[in-house]
């Protein structure tokens, strides 16, 4: 059966947050990138710093499943991944994948040298080793992403101008070099697929979206939007400074769900902070689960609300078609016509689980033995979901949008009624 496939171009203000964001410009019909009835498959991919090769794990799944993404949209890490993903082609982002975790990974385990790295450690031993891997990132910084900055900021004198080293510890000028090197910017500015990256406009506060749907990507747009305080500095873009979108979202789900294009669209939502966790028994754990907690982004509340706004949608359609002609041409009914959607979603979530001996520096742990098990754990997280044939088939149209979740114990598939949300955060 031939068809085509275009990403979804036009987003709307999200209720939730105020966005900085152009309309996007129409896009031209792209090959179905599966034999999927969804006219869109995109790839949603959240911040996390070191986590991140959680998602170049899945990525790795779904390309060797025939899965692949029209559309990638991420915040901080997500959106470097995302980046090395549409600007690539297809038989090469795997290996620009690897090839950027192995760089900005340690082959040995925060001690000298690499004895340890095939050794299986007892968890008391990882939770002392992963430490001294993160302890060494924080004194000498991460090769081909960040170094630390000398003079020190704190010897910087007060009011500096912006961007003189005075406001951040590290220099990130190291990861330019990185995504000049892995990143075909023509490529992506050709959107040939569709990307967006989240970031904060540091002077409004607002969250912001660069997408190649309306403008052209650059290196600094990837940068700010992992450009998280006080660890790194603002990044300049068009006369204005951007931070890490994670400080208002940490996830661009919202933005794609907004897109209200009419495109049947099924989402992977990769995430790098479980919203459920245990209850901390010391400070170290305290810490841990508050950042859980903050970065998780309540991806189960954004789709429960979007549901909700779904079930209204189609109730005003159903009205619609029983309407009289003039009643119909109303300028009231053509705004809420204007405001309905009448595609259907399948959102699946994957989301990292971390084993007990990661604490709060799992983030900026980037020893190469932990890089390895986060891909491999993406992996076999992907090959669990994907087996579930289900989150191929459109949703029926009171399930809409439908929410897939394999992971959580027990697995399950939920898509309840207006009246019966879920209220399980993920």
């Amino acid at each position: 059966m031939a068809s085509t496939c275009r990403c979804p171009n036009v987003n709307s203000h999200d209720h939730g947050i105020l966005h900085e964001a152009r309309r996007a410009v129409p896009e031209p019909p792209r090959p179905r990138p599966s034999p999927t009835p969804f006219e869109c498959v995109a790839l949603v991919l959240q911040g996390g710093g070191a986590l991140g090769a959680y998602q170049a794990g899945v990525y790795q799944k779904l390309l060797e499943s025939g899965v692949e993404p029209t559309w990638v949209s991420g915040i901080s890490i997500g959106a470097i991944n995302s980046a090395i993903i549409a600007g690539n082609p297809r038989e090469q982002r795997v290996a620009r994948l690897r090839e950027f975790w192995e760089l900005v990974s340690t082959a040995s385990d925060g001690v000298p040298g690499d004895q340890w790295t095939t050794f299986a450690l007892a968890d008391p031993m990882r939770v002392w080793l992963n430490q001294l891997a993160a302890g060494r990132v924080l004194v000498t910084g991460v090769p081909g992403f960040f170094e630390p900055r000398l003079p020190p900021p704190w010897l910087g004198m007060t009011g500096a101008t912006p961007g003189t080293g005075a406001t951040s510890y590290y220099d990130t000028a190291p990861l330019r070099a990185t995504l000049e090197r892995l990143v075909d910017f023509e490529r992506i500015n050709a959107r040939e697929t569709r990307l967006s990256i989240g970031a904060v406009n540091v002077r409004t506060g607002n969250f912001a979206y660069f997408d190649n749907a309306s403008e052209r990507i650059r290196p600094e747009h990837v940068m700010a939007s992992g450009a998280l305080p006080p660890g790194f500095d603002a990044v300049e873009i068009d006369g204005e400074r951007y931070w890490d979108g994670g400080m208002v979202s940490n996830t661009p789900l919202d933005w794609v769900l907004s897109a209200r294009s009419g495109l049947d669209t099924l989402i992977f939502q990769v995430d790098l902070w479980s919203a459920r966790g245990d209850v901390p028994s010391d400070l170290a754990s305290v810490a841990t689960r508050m950042k859980e907690i903050q970065y998780s982004s309540r991806t189960r509340s954004a789709t429960d609300a979007f549901r909700r706004t779904e079930k209204l949608r189609t109730a005003f359609n159903e009205l619609l078609a029983q309407m009289p002609a003039g009643l119909a041409a109303s300028p009231q009914a053509r705004l809420l016509a204007a405001a309905s959607d009448p595609a259907l979603y399948n959102i699946v979530e994957l989301v990292y689980r971390s084993p007990t001996y990661e604490g709060q520096y799992k983030d900026f742990e980037f020893s190469r033995r932990t890089m390895n098990e986060h891909w491999q754990a993406g992996y076999a997280d992907a090959s669990k979901t994907l087996a579930h044939r289900e989150i191929f088939e459109l949703p029926h149209p009171e399930d809409n949008p439908a929410l897939y979740d394999f992971l959580t114990a027990p697995a399950q598939a939920s898509a309840p009624s207006l009246d019966s949300p879920t209220t399980q955060p993920t």
